[in-house]
């Protein structure tokens, strides 16, 4: 332990912080209670600077420290620690105050902080995040549009394959304009679903019983989602921007990976950034995500297999881009799912899990090693398509 090192431990509330100053002999040197208002603040930084403090630890209290953090940032090293690791250290936490005890922990290199990206990573996270409440909310206010037009006997949900589609958004914005006869719903209705359910099924599907209170509501429901759509292009094509100015290359190199397009390649940049350095090894990363099996094991047994937690928003999308990559023909990753699924009989979902924890780790290496992805498939056909050829030419030169 550094005998100058002088240290703050913060204790962050939604109305409160109490800071606690302790010094390399373990004596606490100065200890207060701020608001949380942006002037009170930048008033502890301030007498934090005039103490000598060089090093600080807070816990990561739901958003609560995110502007306690943008105020210290410029003037010393911090650290955001989960609280469920300094609950797990040994000492009198109960018998203590927290923010001395955060302080008693960083002092003796206790803890260890968690991965805080630079601000524009942070202000991509706003933007990929908001993505996600968004088709949340999309997702959820369509059923509730198809269970209102359900309830006025609106059938069409039951005969095409996705409420989110061309014809089935026709038809709800014909009604949504008050034009509900059967004859006008059905013209919006593709040919292909007209030809294989018939005519009269279709009709007989769209005749329905409107009162004007379901028109309005209807109407409501199909505005409320055209704005949520609309909210989602706008931050999709700001994410983008912002990916393409700053990260170009790593933008691009993501995008050699199988399933991953410009969605995806986004939301990997905006929830890991493109520095792994945070990351000492791939399975690190593995880790933090919450892709790696939790190693549960007693006398032998495996009581648990289940992933743990992590980041939820990377692993989502990461599981998106698993489905997309198994479906793509004559690349590794759809290879391997016909193996694990179809010859050895495995759960699929597992193995998409799997695959997902795969392109990550290929995530790791593209990302700190500079390179593309390579397909080890791709190349093993080549391999044997090169020997062929080799074979082809002996044969032909003993004939």
């Amino acid at each position: 332990m550094d005998r100058k090192r002088t240290v703050a431990g913060l204790d962050v509330h939604k109305d409160s912080i109490y800071l606690c100053i302790m010094g390399h002999d373990e004596a606490i040197i100065f200890e207060k209670t701020y608001g949380v208002l942006t002037p009170e603040l930048r008033q502890m930084c301030q007498d934090m600077v005039e103490h000598g403090v060089t090093e600080a630890a807070m816990e990561s209290t739901a958003v609560y420290w995110v502007p306690v953090w943008n105020e210290l940032s410029d003037s010393m090293e911090l650290k955001l620690v989960n609280p469920y690791f300094i609950k797990q250290l040994p000492g009198r936490k109960s018998d203590v105050k927290d923010a001395q005890w955060i302080a008693e922990c960083l002092l003796k290199n206790l803890i260890r902080g968690s991965f805080v990206p630079e601000p524009i990573v942070q202000d991509m996270r706003k933007l990929n995040r908001r993505i996600f409440d968004l088709q949340e909310d999309i997702s959820y206010y369509t059923n509730k549009l198809d269970a209102a037009l359900q309830r006025c006997g609106f059938r069409l949900s039951n005969y095409v394959c996705k409420i989110t589609g061309k014809s089935y958004r026709k038809a709800v914005a014909s009604i949504a304009e008050g034009k509900t006869d059967p004859e006008t719903i059905l013209k919006c209705i593709h040919g292909r679903v007209i030809n294989k359910h018939g005519r009269d099924t279709l009709l007989a599907a769209v005749t329905a019983s409107f009162s004007r209170t379901d028109i309005t509501v209807i109407r409501q429901y199909w505005e409320l989602i055209a704005i949520y759509v609309r909210q989602s292009e706008e931050s999709q094509s700001q994410l983008t921007a912002l990916c393409e100015n700053n990260f170009p290359t790593e933008y691009k190199r993501l995008q050699t990976i199988p399933g991953v397009k410009e969605r995806a390649a986004t939301a990997i940049i905006a929830e890991t950034g493109v520095d792994m350095k945070m990351f000492a090894t791939a399975a690190a990363l593995v880790g933090w995500c919450g892709l790696k099996p939790r190693n549960d094991v007693s006398n032998g047994r495996y009581k648990s297999r289940k992933i743990t937690h992590g980041n939820k928003y990377l692993r989502h999308i990461l599981i998106e881009i698993s489905w997309t990559a198994s479906r793509t023909r004559n690349c590794f990753f759809s290879n391997f799912s016909y193996i694990q699924v179809t010859q050895k009989h495995k759960s699929k979902m597992k193995i998409q899990v799997a695959i997902a924890r795969k392109i990550l780790v290929a995530v790791w290496h593209m990302l700190s090693k500079g390179e593309d992805f390579i397909d080890i498939y791709l190349e093993r056909l080549e391999q044997q398509r090169l020997m062929e050829e080799k074979l082809k030419s002996l044969e032909s030169k003993m004939a």
